[in-house]
This record gives structure tokens, C-alpha cells and sequence, in this order.
């Protein structure tokens, strides 16, 4: 949770960085929200499912699209689509860049996938449409802080139990 609240904040305070920069801070972010969704889930998976449970219906399929979505991004991200692919940088009022939360997650295709078995096809089907649905033309900073948010909450209602 450190490491994650660490790059979080990165991202919310980066400000005028060139494209790979920006893309470093992104995606170690990225990287860091699906490490903690995971351990989170699998060696808290009761406290995961109840506070998941006690979301309203919207909020809880917002916070599973958004966390489905980031799982995408993270396997795709570098190995199948280069990551600028993922990222179109924003400009602020005066011209500028905007700052690298407000930039947002672009359309990337879907993967091609002819080789995968069945079960993995339909794994990584659903995880895309879930970045389309969730994450794509959405500003960056506001997807990864809904994540945040939640996994937050988990981790102390973890570190309680």
C-alpha cells in the first residue's frame, strides 16, 4: 500500500513532464493498483468480497470495470501495445500540457488472440471491453484515484481484521 500511495501521488503531482516520463509514472501506478487488487483478493478474498458487497450496484460495477480494466492495460501495456498507444496527453487552458492526471486512456484495438485457448480468449476479451467500458477517453488520474480509493478502504479493514 506504500509503494501504491507513493505513485499515486507522482501522478497527481506530475506536472509538464515529456511523454516518457509521463508514461513511466502511469504505468508503474498501473502496475501498483493491480499488484494490491491481487494480494488484496487473494489472501483477503472474504474482507474483499464484503466490502465489494457493500458498494451500491452502480459504484460496485464502476469499481470492478475500472479495476478489470487496469488489469488489461497492465498485461497489454509494453508487451502487446506500446504504452503511448494506451495515453493521449492532454493540453491545459493556455496551450500547455495538462497535467498527467487529466490525461486520458485512448481506444486501443482488440487483442488478437487466434492463439490463446478458449478460456483465455474470453478472460482477455472481457478485461478489454472493460478498459473500453471503464477506462477509454477517461482521464487517467480519475480512474486510477476510484481504484485507490477502494483498495484503500480494503487494506485498512484488512490490517483491522
Amino acid at each position: 500500500m506504500s509503494a501504491l500511495g507513493d505513485t499515486t501521488d507522482r501522478l497527481s503531482k506530475a506536472e509538464a513532464v515529456n511523454l516518457p516520463e509521463a508514461l513511466a509514472v502511469i504505468s508503474e501506478t498501473v502496475w501498483w493498483v493491480t499488484v494490491v487488487d491481487g494480494t488484496l483478493i487473494r489472501y483477503h478474498h472474504d474482507i474483499y468480497d464484503h466490502t465489494m458487497n457493500e458498494l451500491g450496484p452502480a459504484e460496485r460495477k464502476l469499481i470492478e470495470g475500472i479495476l478489470a480494466g487496469l488489469r488489461f492495460a497492465r498485461t497489454c501495456m509494453g508487451y502487446y501495445v506500446d504504452p503511448a498507444d494506451f495515453i493521449q496527453p492532454q493540453q491545459n487552458a493556455l496551450g500547455g500540457d495538462a497535467p498527467v492526471a487529466c490525461w486520458t486512456w485512448r481506444e486501443v484495438p482488440a487483442p488478437v488472440s487466434a492463439a490463446l485457448p478458449q478460456r483465455s480468449k474470453t478472460w482477455e476479451t472481457g478485461r478489454y471491453l472493460h478498459y473500453r467500458a471503464y477506462l477509454a477517453n477517461r482521464p487517467v488520474g480519475e480512474t486510477i484515484s476510484r481504484a485507490t480509493a477502494f483498495l484503500t478502504q480494503l487494506a485498512s479493514r484488512c490490517a483491522a481484521s
